[in-house]
């Protein structure tokens, strides 16, 4: 009588003495699935296992394998749920599908047009979903749907109360939930041309956005007051957010490759951002629209770069000179070396906290009153388009420098563009080398001190 195969196999390699493992179809999964987890080291478990990564005895690796098989199972299980025959499914198994990339009918067509999935869209999705989990129409099944339960649905998610205690009706967040819905139903409309979709009757509602807060083109000057920005790091980047219009994760993406220097048509192109910047799980993917953009590089940033390579230089000088290195000494050296990003950290790409935290400061140090205002970093990118409207710049022009898809969401940012930013950015140096008129003696708090350029 044969033996039955056993579940799993594992051994212990000889060079580095930790265990790997193979997962057989007698374990209950699929072949498929198994095939995924052959001669896999054991630091190669979800994060969901994190504590099952290091077994160091016989007994562990059996217990960690037990649970990686009943995790693996769970998600096929949950699969299959979500792939359940279409004319059975709920409207709330439907939706959860577009909350996951790896089901969602969404990132396949996206694919198809050579268009990554944005890990920040999907983010968005899980929230909405979430308010909306709970809702009776969750249980309802599509097949059977109506316009009055459409209906009813929007009129309690209206009613439904903010943290603040205010309703979500006419806010960004219920226009947000309704798209996200329409745009689900649309694509269960596309695989059963049949099927009434009950959404055609319900308009999207219309939510007034109004215009953002942000700075006038004198209290932009203020920033960059010698005194306010500390030091090179501090003016590139403001630089980069008050002068190219760039996102943080953006400005925190740039590589040397980025930057155009060319002396007649400098630019910065944006290939890249971080999505999910935030949060732990970011990943770097193209910027929001999923398009390349050039974006101006006036010389005040340039110079600013150039310096700040040039103490990146200095400090990798430093640290190899050292007899005796530090491991984060030793890991800041290996990350400089590498050169891979404009915008460093200890040798590291910027994370979201670094302009976060100092940008209130640029503001208190600057002498910028609020007064009620909400400004923010993501506010230079409105002041920048309220500058340019306000000195006549074209609608079209704003829109192609920001990264818009279309001029409504231009509009919600505004109270030939180079030349408007080259003048802002001379202003700016004038100011800094004290070619200005210096500000009155009871008003100023010292000299103007020049902006020491890099050659």
């Amino acid at each position: 009588m044969a033996r039955p195969k056993s579940p799993y196999t594992y051994k212990k390699r000889i060079d580095t003495k930790c265990y790997q493992f193979t997962l057989n179809p007698s374990c209950g999964l699929p072949e498929k699935t198994c095939k995924k987890w052959q001669r896999k080291s054991f630091l190669k478990l979800p994060d969901e296992l994190a504590i099952y990564r290091n077994p160091k005895r016989e007994a562990d690796v059996k217990i960690a394998l037990g649970a990686l098989i009943d995790y693996l199972k769970k998600q096929e299980e949950e699969k299959k749920r979500l792939n359940a025959p279409n004319e059975d499914i709920t409207v709330g198994d439907w939706v959860e599908k577009f909350t996951i990339i790896e089901t969602s009918p969404r990132t396949a067509i996206n694919n198809s047009k050579n268009r990554p999935p944005s890990i920040d869209t999907f983010e968005t999705y899980k929230s909405y979903f979430k308010r909306i989990k709970d809702d009776p129409i969750v249980t309802l099944k599509m097949s059977e749907l109506e316009e009055d339960d459409i209906t009813f649905f929007s009129t309690r998610l209206a009613l439904q109360k903010k943290k603040d205690g205010s309703l979500i009706g006419g806010t960004r967040t219920h226009a947000g939930i309704i798209k996200f819905l329409r745009t689900a139903f649309k694509n269960y409309q596309r695989k059963f041309p049949r099927w009434f979709n009950p959404f055609t009757a319900l308009d999207a509602p219309l939510v007034n956005y109004g215009v953002r807060d942000s700075l006038p083109e004198d209290e932009v000057m203020k920033l960059f007051q010698p005194g306010v920005l500390k030091t090179t790091m501090e003016l590139a980047v403001c630089a980069c957010i008050f002068l190219s219009g760039l996102r943080r994760g953006e400005v925190a993406a740039l590589k040397p490759e980025d930057l155009n220097w060319s002396v007649h048509t400098p630019k910065i192109v944006v290939r890249r951002a971080w999505q999910a910047y935030g949060k732990k799980k970011r990943v770097l993917g193209p910027p929001k629209g999923k398009k390349h953009r050039n974006a101006p590089f006036d010389p005040i940033l340039q110079e600013a770069i150039k310096k700040l390579w040039q103490e990146n230089e200095e400090r990798i000088d430093l640290l190899e000179k050292k007899a005796k290195r530090s491991e984060n000494e030793q890991t800041e050296l290996d990350n400089l070396k590498k050169r891979e990003w404009v915008f460093t950290v200890n040798g590291r790409f910027m994370n979201s906290q670094w302009t976060q935290h100092r940008f209130p400061r640029w503001l208190k140090d600057a002498g910028i009153e609020l007064n009620g205002r909400e400004i923010v970093p993501h506010s230079a990118r409105h002041s920048l388009a309220s500058i340019l409207e306000e000195r006549g710049t074209p609608m079209r022009h704003i829109q192609e420098l920001l990264g818009h898809s279309d001029l409504v969401t231009t509009k919600i940012y505004l109270h030939s563009t180079e030349k408007t930013i080259r003048e802002i950015g001379k202003k700016i140096t004038e100011a800094r080398e004290g070619i200005a008129d210096p500000p009155k003696e009871e008003e100023s708090k010292g000299e103007i001190i020049p902006f020491t350029k890099v050659s």
